[in-house]
């Protein structure tokens, strides 16, 4: 994937800032977009993409950790750093725990941030695949939960419509669902599939 199809946010107050950041990034090959606030950047920003976010950590208005806390309960897969002129260790820590992939104090070098920015994507990778995977099991019924659960323990069809008093024609239907629904295309990915949607629920 090319650095030209991910977007790095980059939300500061200061059109200062914003302008030289944005150059640096942009000569390394980054796609950037700039945001004054964080209530402009929350209210614009598909929080569920592939994606790097910049937050300034003090700013009028809401906070760089505020703005991280928000997109925590969204549930975002963007992954984000946060930056400020004003770095203490708590906030640091704080910052952390929250999920932000680094803390970096201004003034700092494009190589530097560019590193930060490496580490960002690759946790941003993670969460959307997560996040699809979450959206696609959302998709199954109950009864297409009750079967995938067991055909990941190993049961047959015969079995399964056994366990739970149905045909195996309904089993196979409902199987042939949870395929398709699940993206699989064996019975060996299916399992894999469910299973990691379990360990990460």
């Amino acid at each position: 994937m090319s650095k030209e199809s991910v977007t790095v946010h980059l939300v500061d107050d200061d059109a200062s800032v914003r302008e030289a950041c944005r150059f640096v990034l942009e000569d390394y090959g980054y796609a950037v977009r700039c945001w004054p606030d964080g209530a402009q950047f929350l209210a614009g920003v598909d929080p569920h993409t592939l994606g790097v976010v910049i937050l300034d950590l003090r700013m009028p208005g809401l906070y760089g950790d505020a703005v991280q806390a928000r997109l925590e309960e969204l549930g975002s897969t963007l992954g984000v750093i946060m930056l400020t002129a004003h770095g203490d260790v708590d906030s640091a820590v704080t910052a952390m725990k929250q999920g932000a992939v680094d803390f970096l104090q201004k003034p700092i070098s494009g190589r530097e941030l560019v590193v930060a920015i490496d580490a960002a994507l690759e946790r941003s990778r993670k969460r959307l695949a997560q996040h699809r995977l979450q959206r696609r099991l959302a998709r199954l019924t109950q009864r297409e939960r009750e079967i995938a659960e067991r055909v990941a323990l190993g049961a047959t069809n015969r079995e399964i419509a056994e366990q739970l008093h149905v045909s195996v024609r309904t089993v196979e239907v409902h199987r042939a669902n949870l395929m398709r629904k699940l993206g699989a295309d064996s019975l060996a990915e299916l399992i894999r599939i469910w299973q990691q949607g379990q360990a990460e629920a």
